[in-house]
């Protein structure tokens, strides 16, 4: 039985197939369509999962949409009630449903089997419970809105999921997120990760205010906005005056300088979060019942990696799993299983490991594809074995190299996990901002993630669990780390944050964060064979079973998916080395690259 989830026509459009329950094959249309958090229908996510499973259109007994239009339609009309005037934006959002979302079904395309709708936040449970590696589990799920339901509790017990306690729009911890986000200058949604980032920068000075005018907080986790500061009801924008006056002054215009105001609002909200989340986990753990020693999370605010980090050390439940597709494009995945397991009451078989292989369920591409691709470029490249590749990646790394990753299977999610990945030597002091500024092409400020070697997690981390999909932050053990202050002349220094940056903080720099955090993705051989490999070979050499891992990506462009991708990335940048499957390419060997319209192709965010 072939059942394939989509999720589309809000934010970050994905396509998802499972066949008698196992996932075969699941990608986001941004990857295909070049086009960073693609809300359109996913037509060439849908082809992709169709093409792994080699099924024609007649093969399908269902496709599910991860959200209820008509339930959404509900919360929009009772939301006009509670505004002046409609926007332009509400207007659209308007036409947005009644042409697009409810015949979702119609735009899909020309298949002859079953229908369904899923509720989004049982779309994200589902997506959290059913690949985890429990029968019985807590499910937490905290995004911005899906329907009416902003943060729900539920628990699941092998094939069934009940939704216990919910919190409705417009009160939202993601929102409220999203709202900081705005007002700091970044994009909503995209965004939310260059906030958390910056929140170490900063002091949380403003976390009292916050709870005291813009949220109540209340001792089970429940919470209620001050809607006198938000915007976002009126469908204009995410903040209003009263919030500016509040915090002394107009957002930050994207692109203009961060000041301490910035760092500190990251750093307050970034606190209040986690204060919330925690309250939430614990309440859940009574509600839910104290026997139950697992939990499982979905959402977008569950790919906040520091919270997470901070739930995985309170030791509230004694196992945590989160869905590495945690936000909307994991709902595509959620809905079919939910379909599978629920409507077709289908027996569900548990792993001892998750059922998400990796994340790495998107397409790969053979050397014969590579040569085809690359031929009208003339690109140069040498062949090697994949372990002749591994020592040659290893030595690379050890002259500070800076290489791009293009091996097996794309990920699923937000997060490079080695095979769409950009490496580099985390022991050098300048590498971080040689990478933000001329590899990604992004603030000085941001975080690169390290990669390490699960056996050696313990070595290098403060943390007693592994973290296969970079969703747990831990602290750098401290007999590495480097005496380090925040100075108030360096903080004060607006966005140049290069002094701070090259600060030698640990015995790795370049992945240790000023709070000296780092954002883990430990690697086993079961997991990737080859991205295992490299790191194996990089500790033969040196010692070091940690390298810099980030997107194979530059600001405002999707992670790459094709071969092609790959080359164009590659030769655009000042990266030094490209490895497809075990080919090799040298920078300087490559024709001269004079194309610089890339740069308006993508919207910076």
């Amino acid at each position: 039985m072939y059942i394939m989830g989509i999720s589309a026509l809000y934010h970050d459009s994905a396509a998802a197939l499972i066949r008698d329950g196992e996932i075969i094959a699941a990608a986001q249309e941004e990857r295909f369509s070049r086009k960073k958090h693609d809300l359109r229908m996913p037509y060439n996510a849908m082809k992709y999962c169709m093409e792994q499973a080699a099924i024609g259109n007649d093969d399908l007994e269902a496709i599910v949409y991860y959200d209820n239009p008509f339930m959404t339609m509900d919360r929009f009309l009772c939301n006009m009630q509670n505004i002046d005037e409609p926007s332009d934006l509400m207007k659209m959002s308007f036409e947005g449903l009644t042409k697009g979302k409810m015949w979702w079904h119609k735009l899909s395309g020309d298949f002859s089997c079953k229908f369904f709708v899923a509720q989004h936040h049982a779309s994200h449970a589902a997506s959290a419970f059913y690949p985890s590696p429990f029968e019985e589990s807590v499910i937490i799920t905290v995004d911005g809105v899906g329907e009416w339901a902003t943060t729900t509790i539920g628990v699941g017990r092998k094939e069934n999921i009940e939704i216990i306690e919910k919190i409705d729009y417009p009160d939202s911890i993601g929102l409220l997120y999203s709202a900081f986000t705005f007002f700091c200058g970044f994009k909503v949604n995209s965004g939310d990760y260059k906030l958390m980032g910056l929140a170490p920068y900063g002091e949380p000075k403003y976390a009292d205010l916050i709870k005291k005018e813009i949220i109540q907080i209340f001792p089970d986790g429940s919470y209620k906005l001050n809607m006198k500061y938000f915007d976002y009801q009126n469908g204009r924008t995410m903040t209003n005056q009263n919030f500016a006056e509040l915090f002394g002054g107009e957002r930050r215009k994207p692109e203009a300088e961060i000041t301490k105001r910035e760092m500190d609002l990251a750093a307050s909200v970034q606190s209040v979060v986690e204060e919330i989340m925690l309250l939430i986990v614990k309440h859940a753990k009574v509600v839910c019942g104290e026997k139950i020693d697992n939990l499982v999370l979905a959402g977008g605010v569950a790919l906040n990696c520091v919270a997470n980090g901070v739930i995985q050390r309170e030791k509230i439940f004694k196992n945590i799993w989160i869905q590495p597709a945690a936000g909307d494009a994991g709902g595509a995945l959620g809905a079919a299983l939910l379909t599978y397991y629920q409507i077709y009451k289908k027996e569900r078989n548990v792993r001892s490991t998750d059922s998400m292989q990796g994340s790495y369920l998107g397409p790969e591409y053979t050397d014969d594809d590579v040569a085809a691709a690359l031929k009208k470029y003339d690109a140069k490249y040498h062949v090697f074995t994949e372990a002749e590749a591994n020592k040659q990646i290893a030595l690379l790394l050890n002259d500070e190299k800076v290489i791009g990753i293009h091996r097996g299977r794309m990920e699923f999610g937000p997060r490079a996990l080695g095979n769409r990945s950009i490496i580099a030597d985390p022991r050098s002091e300048s590498m971080q901002s040689k990478l933000n500024l001329k590899i990604k092409y992004r603030e000085s400020f941001r975080p690169f993630a390290p990669s390490v070697l699960e056996e050696r997690l313990s070595d290098y981390f403060e943390i007693d669990c592994e973290s296969p999909y970079m969703l747990l932050c831990a602290p750098v053990k401290k007999e590495l780390c480097k005496d380090f202050v925040l100075q108030d002349e360096l903080r004060n220094n607006h966005d140049n944050l290069l002094p701070i940056v090259n600060q030698k903080r640990s015995e790795l720099p370049a992945i240790t964060h000023v709070d000296y955090s780092a954002r883990i993705q430990s690697v086993s051989q079961e997991r990737n064979k080859q991205y295992y490999g490299i790191l194996k070979e990089f500790e033969k050499l040196t010692g070091c079973g940690v390298i810099i891992n980030t997107s194979f990506n530059v600001r405002g462009e999707p992670i790459v998916c094709t071969p092609e991708d790959a080359y164009k990335c590659f030769m655009r940048t000042e990266m030094d080395v490209l490895v497809i499957n075990n080919l090799i390419f040298y920078k300087e060997e490559q024709e001269p690259w004079n194309d610089d319209s890339w740069r308006n192709e993508y919207e910076l965010d």
